[in-house]
């Protein structure tokens, strides 16, 4: 493994459960519809450059019905300052009895769909799109959190080995909690300054403009790690590289610094027997699904390449943390 980089993908997998007010849902119900016919379409693709990649998924998401998102629910529930980051303070009342009249909230068809075809991993993003980062919230409602989402996704016969926090508030004090609960490995951040985690009401416009622009220029390197680093702790951190940005008529001219900014990345990684890490959410190519897929067919068509050419391997972020065990005894 040490002379051979590797490819990871994880997605967010979230639907409604990543928005808080109603408002936006209104807005993004295009993106949030098009789930439906873009996650087939996903799988099909990654069968067809022979891709793994991690599905962190909401636990809300495990359910069916309405009764389990309430049976599986923890009985005391994080006091965010903000209620409206909590999903129990009235939005529940959005929710209707049954995954057949709803897709918004319920998505355990998609999750069998995902484990049919065998080599992807379904991970957690926490059972209600938990925020570790804004106040009023305590590492015990992350616990009870996650004992919540590791219960409900054995309804579906999944275990839960790995971690993406929900809008990468990584919280290190809570890592803690990952380990006694079976999380080996999570998704952190890249390393520059401007994607340091913080709470919504910390998040200033400058680093939202710098990280939009480092999507098409390098401004942060590569942000690719080595086997080595990240075996270093436990959980297991495999950081960030890049988010796969979804294609936006109004910054069309931009798309091929878009599409350097990440081939060049992986290149890298490739050649440098590294790690690099890919991510969005299936919802980003609810719209513009031609222009967002043939973007993505690219990117797996030059990991085709690097594969060949490198001995480049795409694995999901749990296969990697048991292939580091395995070499470095931990």
């Amino acid at each position: 493994m040490e002379n051979q980089g590797k490819f990871v993908i994880s997605l967010d997998f979230e639907l409604y459960w990543g928005i808080r007010d109603k408002k936006t849902l209104a807005e993004y119900e295009p993106n949030l519809i098009g789930v439906q016919t873009v996650m087939p379409r996903m799988l099909d693709l990654f069968d067809k450059y022979q891709v793994d990649a991690t599905f962190a998924t909401v636990g809300l998401l495990f359910a069916s019905k309405k009764e389990e998102l309430v049976q599986f629910s923890p009985k005391e529930k994080p006091q965010y300052e903000d209620p409206n980051l909590s999903p129990y303070n009235g939005h529940f009342d959005l929710v209707k009895s049954s995954e057949d009249e709803d897709k918004y909230h319920f998505a355990s068809q998609l999750i069998e769909m995902i484990k049919n075809r065998k080599h992807h991993e379904i991970g957690t993003h926490t059972f209600s799109h938990y925020y570790c980062l804004e106040k009023g919230q305590t590492i015990d409602d992350f616990r009870r959190d996650i004992e919540a989402a590791i219960e409900i996704a054995k309804l579906r016969d999944v275990e839960i080995k790995s971690l993406v926090f929900p809008r990468n508030q990584f919280n290190e004090e809570y890592l803690k909690v990952c380990v006694q609960n079976g999380i080996s490995s999570y998704r952190g951040n890249e390393k520059s300054w401007f994607y340091k985690a913080d709470s919504t009401g910390d998040e200033t416009l400058l680093k939202k403009v710098v990280r939009m622009t480092d999507n098409y220029l390098n401004l942060s390197g590569h942000n690719c790690v080595s086997v080595a680093d990240i075996a270093k702790n436990k959980p297991f951190d495999i950081q960030s590289s890049r988010f796969l940005r979804p294609f936006s008529p109004s910054l069309r001219l931009f798309e091929g610094l878009r599409m350097k900014r990440i081939l060049d990345s992986m290149t890298y990684a490739a050649k440098h027997n590294l790690v690099y890490h890919l991510w969005w959410h299936p919802h980003n190519f609810g719209i513009f699904q031609k222009e967002n897929f043939d973007f993505l067919e690219k990117v797996l068509a030059h990991y085709q390449f690097l594969n060949s050419r490198y001995n480049f391997s795409s694995i999901t972020m749990t296969h990697l943390t048991e292939q580091i065990e395995k070499q470095y005894g931990k």
